[in-house]
């Protein structure tokens, strides 16, 4: 079936915000009286908050209590303090306007807030391209579940066979995989060849995607 659609991750993928997410979540934990390690949260980052709480603390969600606090002052600080750190992925316009250009039908899937989206989308350099996306609203179980891919390829009208996913965690792979879409992967985020081993293909950086773009699943898809 040709390729119509493409679905595209944000962080890690467009932007090289991962680390930021990790460190976020060790202050807003810490603000509450817990200490979490930046190397055990850091694996985590690319499944859903509402995931991530539970596993750092047992007793704790993110629907209530301190749990709900803690999720919000994380969405607080990647606003207000780690935004002015992060810079787009190398070559992520760049990509963005090739796909456009060989006229296939593009949309974010992203678990993040809509502020959170606002802000990361002009980071990337893409906010004026890609007008539709999906956020945490849009989806009652986040990454890995494959909801939010499931939204993307409705909002979109797209077929799952007739589209591919741009991810850079093991969470989007399997996300898409479970809504019957392939995934290509990028190492920018900062997960091994390993963990990302059931990604149909994997580059660098959306730079590298594009380079290869001719030969890559993209235009082999396309044809």
């Amino acid at each position: 079936m040709a390729l119509e659609g493409v679905i595209l991750d944000v962080d890690g993928t467009l932007v090289l915000s991962n680390d930021a997410h990790a460190q976020a979540w060790v202050e807003a934990f810490a603000d509450y009286g817990y200490e979490i390690q930046f190397e055990k949260v850091r694996p985590l980052i690319g499944m859903g908050g509402d995931l991530v709480i539970p596993k750092m603390v047992a007793e704790l969600n993110s629907e209530e209590g301190v749990g709900k606090q803690i999720s919000e002052r994380r969405k607080e600080l990647i606003i207000k303090k780690f935004s002015s750190q992060l810079v787009s992925a190398n070559g992520s316009r760049e990509l963005v306007q090739k796909m456009q250009d060989a006229g296939l039908h593009l949309i974010i899937a992203s678990s993040a807030t809509s502020q959170e989206m606002d802000v990361l989308l002009k980071i990337a350099g893409v906010d004026d391209l890609i007008p539709e996306h999906t956020t945490s609203n849009d989806a009652e179980n986040s990454k890995p579940a494959p909801d939010i891919v499931e939204v993307a390829l409705k909002k979109a009208n797209l077929e799952p066979d007739k589209a591919l996913m741009l991810g850079d965690t093991p969470y989007d792979i399997e996300s898409a995989g479970k809504a019957g879409v392939g995934v290509i992967a990028f190492r920018c985020g900062g997960f091994s060849d390993e963990q990302l081993s059931d990604a149909i293909a994997i580059y660098d950086d959306p730079a590298d995607l594009l380079q290869q773009y001719d030969r890559s699943p993209l235009a082999e898809m396309a044809s």
